[in-house]
């Protein structure tokens, strides 16, 4: 672990000072916190989660063996869910944390927002990614120099202005020395009922390293994610006039279905969930034309285990579960990345 010697946040204001000693000190306390609190004297590895959101890195990792020494998020709720889940507060806006205070660690874990860069360009410095998030990667990979990253983001990212983004943001992670592997992954293939395709990049510092992505399995069915309707509470139902509606409009072809309504009124059903999206899903992705998905179900879709907490109201909570990392599915790619790892310190 790195030895802390003040934060120094980008600014010249003379009251910086008094802030960075705090900021660095909480840091400091958080990972003692994190490393008293677990039962392992040893984990199998460390790692830092950057744009954290509720945890769905974490929750894999951890299964994992794998022990959190930093977070970050800037969403409040988000960080109101990570604390009462995982015992770890997130710290907030990583722009204004500097990469020598995060403690030094085995991976770096990011689910990041795709965002275009300015430049056209292969250029061998950071400036024609400064301003965008991914640069708070770089700049942090740059400093702490970890053995392995893997990064999440949107499928689009891999055509996003004709390839050039995810161009640029290969090239600069090779530049930073790191041996690159990306694939789009559906989270349909690795264990959960929802169409959810993702780009994975895959980085190690050791070249020698031969990582492969992880092969499909068996995913759950839609009847082993959803509760029990007995138990579900009656503002999830659509009226019997709009149902009674919707099942004269369409009929599906399976017993258990997720029905996609379009703004139009367009409906498609099919066993299993398209993908989630903050906020919209609980509006158009409807059980059997009859009813919305729960807050649980939501986030049994992404992975997430039935012991995660809800700590947030509804709205909050499917805003989560529609940002959320797929949980199954990086854990999938967490496997892949421990076994290269392994075979090569044999």
């Amino acid at each position: 672990m790195s030895k802390s010697e003040g934060l120094s946040c980008r600014s010249n204001d003379g009251n910086e000072s008094f802030r960075n000693t705090r900021i660095n000190t909480q840091i400091s306390k958080s990972v003692a916190t994190i490393r008293k609190k677990k039962k392992q004297d040893k984990p199998i590895f460390t790692y830092i989660d950057l744009f954290a959101g509720i945890g769905g890195f974490h929750s894999a990792a951890d299964a994992l063996g794998g022990e959190c020494l930093f977070a970050s998020e800037i969403d409040g709720d988000a960080k109101t869910a990570y604390e009462a889940n995982y015992g770890i507060k997130p710290f907030g806006d990583i722009t204004q944390i500097d990469a020598k205070e995060i403690p030094d660690h085995d991976i770096l874990l990011a689910g990041f927002p795709c965002q275009p860069f300015s430049i056209i360009g292969n250029r061998l410095g950071f400036d024609d990614i400064r301003g965008t998030l991914f640069f708070e990667i770089a700049r942090i990979l740059k400093k702490k120099k970890p053995p392995i990253f893997v990064l999440e983001n949107v499928k689009q990212l891999s055509t996003h202005n004709k390839g050039h983004t995810l161009a640029t943001i290969i090239s600069k992670l090779e530049q930073l020395g790191y041996k690159t592997s990306w694939k789009v992954l559906n989270a349909l293939d690795y264990g959960v009922p929802q169409k959810r395709e993702r780009t994975i990049i895959v980085g190690f510092k050791d070249h020698s390293i031969n990582f492969e992505f992880p092969q499909k399995i068996k995913r759950k069915t839609l009847e082993q994610i959803l509760e029990d309707e007995d138990d579900i509470d009656a503002k999830h139902f659509a009226s019997e006039t709009i149902v009674s509606k919707r099942i004269a409009t369409h009929k599906s072809k399976h017993e258990v279905a997720i029905w996609h309504e379009n703004k139009s009124g367009n409906i498609s059903s099919y066993p299993y969930s398209c993908a989630l999206r903050a906020g919209a899903s609980y509006n158009y992705l409807l059980v059997n034309g009859r009813r919305r998905l729960t807050p649980r179900e939501l986030l049994r879709l992404q992975g997430f285990p039935d012991s995660f907490k809800i700590v947030c109201n509804d709205s909050q909570t499917r805003k989560q579960a529609g940002n959320a990392v797929p949980v199954s599915m990086v854990k999938e790619v967490l496997k892949q990345v421990l076994y290269a790892a392994s075979k090569t310190e044999r």
